[in-house]
């Protein structure tokens, strides 16, 4: 019977954790589920749609190996929510840092970008892409930098 209890303890104590484990929206959302909502706000007739503070940033010219981060600003001017569902750098030295939870209408939030410039000497152009619920499915911003070469 005390090997019993232990077990249930043990096993509810496991449940617990897990349930408690905090996930984001967006760690939820599958793409077919983005799929319906994209369906489903447009025959209401309500659609998030992205406006951003600006849709390139120069970073001017930075030293080889330096990594470099700016903020891009992202407001939901639509009907209903903005869900972010992905953010993808156009390579591995581009990593954005998008929202978790959805944006709702009318308000604003960072959307965070380091670009490692570590072996990318010259002039540099990198993009973001967005997957959304917004009626392209997508938007996308860049970050340039012209990159010194470090000394051999």
């Amino acid at each position: 019977m005390k090997k019993k209890s232990v077990g249930l303890f043990s096993l509810s104590l496991m449940m617990l954790t897990v349930a408690c484990k905090k996930e984001s929206v967006a760690d939820k959302i599958t793409d077919a589920d983005m799929k319906a909502i994209q369906t489903e706000n447009a025959i209401a007739g309500k659609l998030a749609k992205v406006k951003f503070d600006k849709e390139v940033h120069d970073f001017g010219t930075i030293a080889e190996g330096a990594i470099v981060e700016t903020e891009f600003m992202v407001t939901n001017i639509g009907d209903s929510d903005l869900i972010i569902h992905e953010a993808k750098g156009s390579c591995g030295c581009t990593v954005p840092q998008p929202p978790k939870e959805p944006i709702k209408p009318g308000d604003s939030a960072p959307i965070k970008v380091s670009f490692d410039s570590k072996g990318k000497p010259g002039e540099q152009e990198k993009s973001v892409t967005l997957k959304t619920n917004t009626v392209n499915g997508h938007e996308m911003f860049k970050i340039k930098a012209n990159v010194t070469p470090a000394a051999k």
